[in-house]
């Protein structure tokens, strides 16, 4: 069933409103140590599961030693799974699962969430490990790359994983933009940095790339979101200060992309 995005919004809003009591007057960005959910360890079809990638001595280990994969960690892994097990009938998981790109772990999660692609360094023992992994039968969702720098240095890592698959910009009748939601117009998600930051899209960053890659029978493997932030979006979904419509349409890019990987 597809819902407006009025409806989609009201929901969502009062689910979080009512879970996140606990979270209030705090920021939980990089903050590993919030309070786990009531019920964290149910059993459960689905989970949300974030990589943990190194960034090299190239990038310094981050600012004062933030590791960007933990972007938006743990508070947008949380509200966004709040909100699919609000809108849809997938019994999600409601703790999320960081899973290390060195383990076989990833094995035992067909979804994969990476924050900040543009910065990771991958080996090739890695890529072999994600290149296996995507094959099996894996979805990766690639979020919050911006600019010319981050896509070259994320492209460096993909192609050690696909030195033949090609990237391409999905149109809009593609059915991942429709197997929930009909996602025909897709807008630049920002993040707070670019809303009440007061940092500036550059000209390499200023248009929205909904783009993938896909296996040998058409299965979109690698759905990539550069030059936006659907992370951020669910993060800061329940603050009065962050657009309602950008919201929105995170919230569905996150579930269309969910049901498709368990689809396909």
């Amino acid at each position: 069933m597809k819902l407006p995005p009025s409806i989609l919004l009201l929901g969502l809003a009062l689910t979080i409103s009512c879970s996140l009591l606990t979270f209030q007057g705090r920021v939980f960005e990089e903050d590993e140590t919030s309070p786990l959910p009531p019920n964290a360890n149910e059993k459960a079809e689905w989970g949300f599961a974030r990589l943990h990638y190194t960034m090299g001595n190239e990038f310094g280990g981050g600012y004062r030693g933030f590791q960007r994969w933990a972007a938006d960690y743990p508070k947008a892994d949380r509200q966004f799974v709040m909100g699919v097990r609000r809108l849809t009938r997938l019994h999600a998981r409601p703790i999320e699962q960081v899973i290390d790109v060195n383990s076989n772990e990833m094995f035992d999660w067909p979804w994969i969430y990476v924050e900040d692609g543009g910065w990771w360094t991958i080996s090739e023992e890695q890529a072999a490990r994600m290149r296996e992994y995507l094959l099996k039968g894996g979805f990766m969702m690639i979020d919050d790359s911006h600019g010319d720098y981050e896509w070259d240095n994320f492209m460096r890592g993909m192609l050690m994983i696909f030195p033949d698959r090609p990237v391409e910009d999905l149109k809009d009748a593609d059915e991942i933009f429709h197997i929930m939601y009909d996602l025909d117009e897709r807008f630049q998600i920002p993040g707070t940095r670019f809303i009440w930051g007061g940092r500036q899209y550059t000209t390499d960053s200023k248009i929205p790339q909904w783009r993938a890659i896909r296996d040998d029978s058409g299965r979109i493997m690698v759905a990539i979101c550069h030059n936006s932030d659907v992370g951020d979006a669910w993060e800061w979904a329940d603050s009065p200060k962050y657009p309602e419509r950008d919201a929105s349409l995170a919230y569905r890019i996150g579930i269309n992309y969910i049901l498709y990987g368990m689809t396909h």
